[in-house]
């Protein structure tokens, strides 16, 4: 049988803390947290509440999962984020990447100072949170440009259909490819025209919006999305990017051929049945620009 000392030393060795935590937010123990990898000692925190410690906004959310977790009485799982703006007294200019922690929180079965308390498990998990982001990035980044890839776009694109739908938020969409890169690639090289897919991929990064989406759909074959844009505005963004495409790859001439772009643009309309329907219609649109001579905008 393990006896109460015993038991005391098992909870302080811990790796990760485990706080003893009132209804109205009060620390009433902590236990563990050595692993001083990820933790700091926690004991000063006895006696104090979250409201003391961390900033109203924050202090809120805590008290809300206590609240849950009291109210279940079933085990509460949450990932969440600190960092030195959510922690009273500590300067802004501290760190900027925040902490992630994972809280298991269980209500217990017994009072403290006539108030009920739950357990609350918190361990550190930046490392696997900064892993899984950098995984998510890569398998949404084209890897020759740094572009988003189609998998992105069509991510992207489902949820402006949802707004379009909802809302009536409009997202217009342009796509284009390359004029005359086959020759430029059967004349220097495809390392050559890896570099003018490169270059259109900055020119596309310098020219959108943040909140845009501009995607390497396959090939020399791009595809930008447009959020709570409506066709002449879209236009608007097609020509900046036409020209700009036209002055900046001039240096990749050869024979009097330069490379240019040929793009077509649409807008989301009501007898859209998904994003789909906006898309080939955007493909359309490049085709009669391509059909047309080259080097032009088509809208429709």
């Amino acid at each position: 049988m393990i006896n109460l000392e015993q038991m005391d030393l098992i909870l302080e060795a811990l790796p990760d803390p485990a706080f003893i935590l009132s209804r109205s937010g009060k620390y009433v123990a902590v236990f563990g947290g050595r692993d001083t990898r990820y933790y700091h000692d926690g004991t000063g925190l006895i006696g104090l509440y979250i409201s003391d410690v961390i900033k109203p906004e924050k202090a809120n959310w805590f008290l809300e999962q206590i609240a849950r977790a009291l109210e279940s009485r079933k085990l509460v799982v949450e990932e969440y984020e600190l960092s030195n703006r959510d922690v009273k007294g500590l300067d802004d200019d501290g760190p900027k990447d925040p902490i992630w922690f994972e809280g298991r929180i269980q209500a217990l079965s017994f009072l403290v100072d006539d108030e009920e308390v739950v357990l609350w498990v918190a361990s550190n998990i930046s490392e696997r949170h900064n892993l899984e982001g950098k995984l998510r990035e890569l398998s949404d980044t084209d890897q020759l440009t740094g572009l988003f890839n189609r998998r992105k776009l069509e991510h992207d694109l489902t949820l402006h259909y949802e707004s379009w739908l909802r809302y009536s938020i409009p997202t217009s969409i342009f796509m284009f490819d390359l004029d005359n890169l086959k020759k430029i690639n059967d004349t220097k090289g495809h390392h050559a025209g890896d570099e003018i897919i490169q270059a259109v991929a900055n020119i596309c990064r310098t020219t959108i919006r943040k909140a845009d989406t501009a995607c390497r759909f396959g090939g020399d074959e791009f595809v930008v999305a447009l959020p709570n844009t409506g066709h002449e505005q879209a236009m608007q963004f097609a020509q900046r990017l036409h020209e700009r495409i036209r002055e900046e790859l001039r240096q990749f001439s050869v024979e009097g051929t330069s490379v240019t772009a040929s793009i077509g643009v649409t807008t989301m309309l009501t007898t859209d049945r998904s994003y789909e329907d906006t898309l080939k219609r955007a493909d359309r649109a490049l085709y009669d620009a391509k059909s047309l001579g080259k080097d032009r905008i088509v809208l429709v």
